[in-house]
């Protein structure tokens, strides 16, 4: 993981949360787009859905099918 990455994922991330709070649809959008910009150069794929639709955060650390 890329310093460069996680900065920017934590800053979206609080961007896109404060968005939500605030009932702003643009600045969450800008929180998520930069959030996928860091996801992206780390390797991550994505969130794909729309911000503040309430889908919980993926536990990354768990095994996935197949890694057993």
């Amino acid at each position: 993981m890329s310093v460069k990455g996680h900065t920017k994922e934590a800053a979206g991330f609080i961007k896109e949360e404060t968005g939500e709070m605030l009932h702003n649809e643009k600045m969450a959008q800008e929180g998520r787009d930069l959030r996928n910009e860091g996801r992206i150069e780390d390797g991550k794929l994505p969130k794909m859905h729309k911000p503040g639709t309430g889908h919980p955060e993926e536990p990354e650390d768990e095994a996935g099918p197949g890694d057993i």
